[in-house]
């Protein structure tokens, strides 16, 4: 790919596949294995950059970066760590909207590698199964905590939701400011996304502008 496809394809939110790509070998190196050589890759791009190692404040950086990357913003990459999700029994036979609005979403995107920070809202109406609430919010931040295309973020959670509650009724939307625009190229402070998927009873609009007006009515707060 040339330098002016990779500008195009970086200024456009592109997924060939709703999997993260991952190479077959991803996983084969430890977590303290990875930390060590990105802490030396990142040292290199910063003596690049011409940046005095040696100085005390800059010293343990490339190590902080690295950990921070494998353990904290990235940790969603690795399947050992997607939370589990135990579903219930809906022996209060509840069968109307459930929702669950302003879960943090602290992810990066997989172009610039620059955050993507904002909020997920989710709902779906229970058939047999129920989850438990903080369950929802640990499954957005899993697939949130990896390099991201904002279009694919929801159609994990949603895909996820699906398979766990066995039910096609499930809605999830993610608002969010991309610092790749605020921070560079146009440089826009104040417009963010908004991306949208559902299935089941919410593909009826009536259902789903019930949901929107529920979340629409939550940001006015």
């Amino acid at each position: 790919m040339d330098k002016s496809q990779v500008e195009i394809t970086g200024d456009n939110h592109f997924s060939a596949s709703i999997r993260t790509p991952l190479r077959t070998d991803a996983f084969e190196k430890s977590d303290e294995e990875k930390i060590i050589n990105i802490q030396h890759h990142f040292k290199m791009i910063m003596e690049e950059m011409g940046l005095d190692l040696t100085d005390d404040s800059l010293s343990g950086t490339p190590y902080r970066v690295a950990k921070m990357y494998v353990k904290e913003l990235f940790y969603g990459l690795n399947p050992v760590n997607k939370p589990k999700l135990s579903t219930f029994e809906n022996k209060y036979g509840y069968q109307k909207m459930l929702v669950e609005q302003n879960i943090n979403i602290d992810s990066a995107c997989e172009h610039h590698f620059l955050p993507i920070v904002g909020h997920a809202h989710v709902a779906y109406v229970p058939k047999d199964k129920v989850i438990g609430l903080s369950k929802i919010n640990r499954l957005v931040d899993y697939y949130a905590r990896r390099p991201q295309v904002q279009e694919r973020l929801v159609l994990q959670i949603l895909n996820d939701l699906q398979n766990i509650l066995d039910t096609r009724d499930v809605i999830v939307s993610v608002t969010a400011k991309h610092l790749y625009v605020s921070s560079r190229g146009i440089k826009d402070q104040s417009s963010f996304t908004t991306t949208l998927e559902y299935g089941g009873c919410f593909s009826d609009s009536d259902t789903r502008n019930e949901f929107l007006k529920i979340i629409g009515q939550e940001r006015l707060h």
